[in-house]
């Protein structure tokens, strides 16, 4: 089988552990080509830090796909993360319009929000590019904040019920009619995981839960998902693959480095994920 080629579309933390510098080693020690299109370079992420530099890659986006376009190159999947405008989401539907084909996977983590609220910076006009994008997506991969800015559904902290879960997963299917894997579900505060919806069917894919919140553990599970289908995998399959290199990746943290703002030890912890694959 020929090795698959997937474009990573995210920021660059210098320091951190997210965005590209999880998804580069991840996608690579899996065995995939992974190319980049950076859209932006910053010393640490955001979360936690102070008097951090950003230098805004945005005019770069479409200049690079349209290079690649020309070279004739083209990828079997595209992965997007964390983006730092509407403007940016914008120009990364074009970039991926651009350079894929027809057979090309296009996975979608709108990361702009947690615990009921955007990011930082980002302004009420976000979600709505956000899930403009996702309408371009096969997969989406969004939190249960993400799933409510984007459907307009009401936030409420957790633990879920099924029925909310499922309203939430349907009216993300009827608005970009994508499969989608939403994370952050908790049914009770023992058990954390995501629910998959494809094909009309639900699936629950729930780990215990582990003490301690991490940075960087969304583009993780994103990478490590991409890294499972572009193997061959179901995504309900793909998503439990995805949720251990996570459990496996805070359990080998706790006792190591307990500041949540340095990210996972998810280094020490591929191999095992690998040979799962």
């Amino acid at each position: 089988m020929s090795q698959k080629r997937v474009v990573a579309i995210h920021d660059i933390s210098c320091f951190g552990k997210c965005s590209l510098t999880v998804a580069l080693p991840i996608l690579s020690a899996c065995g995939h080509e992974c190319a980049v299109i950076p859209t932006a370079v910053l010393s640490t992420h955001t979360g936690g830090f102070t008097g951090y530099t950003f230098r805004d890659l945005t005019e770069d986006i479409l200049p690079i796909a349209e290079h690649w376009k020309k070279e004739g190159i083209t990828a079997d999947a595209f992965y997007t993360g964390y983006l730092g405008s509407p403007e940016q989401a914008s120009l990364v539907a074009k970039a991926v319009s651009l350079i894929r084909t027809k057979d090309s996977l296009i996975v979608t983590d709108p990361a702009m929000a947690d615990d009921g609220k955007l990011y930082p910076g980002f302004e009420q006009d976000f979600p709505g590019a956000m899930l403009e994008l996702c309408q371009q997506a096969d997969i989406i991969v969004p939190n249960i904040t993400e799933a409510c800015l984007m459907t307009g559904l009401p936030y409420s902290e957790p633990p879920y019920d099924k029925p909310m879960i499922e309203m939430l997963l349907h009216r993300l299917y009827e608005l970009t009619k994508a499969d989608v894997v939403l994370t952050g579900v908790a049914f009770d505060h023992d058990h954390l995981g995501a629910a998959v919806l494809k094909n009309g069917h639900i699936s629950y894919i729930l780990k215990d839960r582990l003490p301690g919140l991490y940075h960087g553990t969304g583009d993780v599970f994103g990478s490590g998902l991409v890294g499972a289908l572009l193997a061959g995998y179901t995504l309900p399959q793909s998503t439990s693959l995805a949720a251990d290199l996570v459990c496996d990746s805070i359990s080998a943290t706790l006792s190591e480095n307990p500041d949540r703002r340095y990210g996972v030890n998810f280094e020490s912890v591929l191999k095992a994920f690998l040979e799962k694959l």
